[in-house]
């Protein structure tokens, strides 16, 4: 049985209060070019933790500019076999409320400008209906129910859009219709490339607002009270990054708990997991005649998938 190593994908939040871990520093090279951070490598429960900030350090690296390829090819070839990733998300419902978690059952992928797959020059079809690993999921869950005082959220679909910048309400609305309970940008492709990289990926998902879909009230929204001086408006743009800020670090300091918690559950679960469906996604993915894919290709990912070749 492959020994369980966990990379720790942190994002907006949780990246910052990872920051300071100390650890062995790995600074990585890929054939996809360098990870968007130094991964730190360090112990939880007896298991060992690759750390990896999604958006470099000083939250640099805004969602469209991530490189997704060589994060994960990065904690693939450090041995990691499943991955915990966090992200902060806006909430499509009203009850996914501020500064609760939620842990993801689905997505809607909006993102067009991010390379999106490892397999540029051969036909690799993962299965990828369930994009989020069933067994992390269920750990995740019932670390929540034992990790602390906070609401967790046993499913959600999350629609991944490109951004930077956030949606029109226009926008927000159609999300909803199209049955979306979460909006982010950081999601995807990385659950993707997770899966074809053979590792299992599992997403908290940190609410920090409710998106423009819902009107906000007069102090946040930046309006005055009908009849009300106009002085007496604010400033929307300042009040909500205030709020937005002051949800995601109470939300990010209940996911670091959630994820310790977790850590612990699997150190006990190892065989478990180690059946999880990722861990075999490539078996029957690989449609190309095997004999004809460019030997130099073969070897420049031979770490994704030469037990198949």
């Amino acid at each position: 049985m492959t020994e369980l190593k966990i990379g720790v994908i942190g994002g907006t939040g949780m990246g910052q209060a990872l920051a300071g871990t100390e650890g062995t520093r790995h600074e990585m090279e890929t054939p996809f070019g360098r990870p968007s951070d130094a991964i730190v490598e360090t112990n939880w429960a007896n298991v060992p933790i690759f750390i990896l900030s999604r958006h470099g350090p000083g939250h640099l690296i805004n969602p469209s500019q991530i490189n997704s390829r060589a994060n994960l090819f990065a904690l693939k070839e450090l041995g990691c076999t499943h991955i915990l990733a966090s992200g902060a998300v806006g909430s499509l419902r009203e009850e996914f409320k501020p500064k609760d978690l939620v842990i993801p059952d689905q997505v809607i992928d909006k993102t067009h400008k991010r390379a999106n797959t490892f397999y540029d020059n051969a036909a690799v079809h993962v299965e990828f209906a369930e994009p989020f690993c069933p067994l992390l999921r269920q750990i995740l869950l019932e670390a929540g129910k034992s990790a602390g005082d906070f609401s967790v959220h046993d499913r959600g679909c999350y629609v991944c859009m490109e951004g930077p910048a956030f949606s029109t309400r226009a926008e927000s609305l159609m999300h909803r219709l199209w049955g979306g309970d979460l909006i982010g940008m950081t999601a995807m492709p990385e659950a993707k490339l997770a899966k074809e990289a053979e590792m299992s990926y599992g997403l908290i998902a940190l609410v920090t607002d409710y998106d423009c879909w819902r009107n906000k009230p007069a102090a946040i929204s930046g309006k005055a009270p009908e009849n009300a001086p106009a002085a007496e408006a604010t400033s929307p743009g300042h009040e909500l990054l205030k709020e937005i800020i002051g949800n995601l670090q109470s939300a990010t300091q209940c996911a670091v708990v959630l994820i310790k918690r977790a850590v612990e559950l699997m150190s006990q679960r190892q065989e478990q997991l180690a059946q999880a469906p990722a861990q075999r996604a490539l078996e029957m993915a690989i449609w190309s005649d095997k004999g004809r894919i460019d030997r130099q290709e073969v070897q420049r990912l031979r770490r994704l998938w030469m037990k198949y070749l």
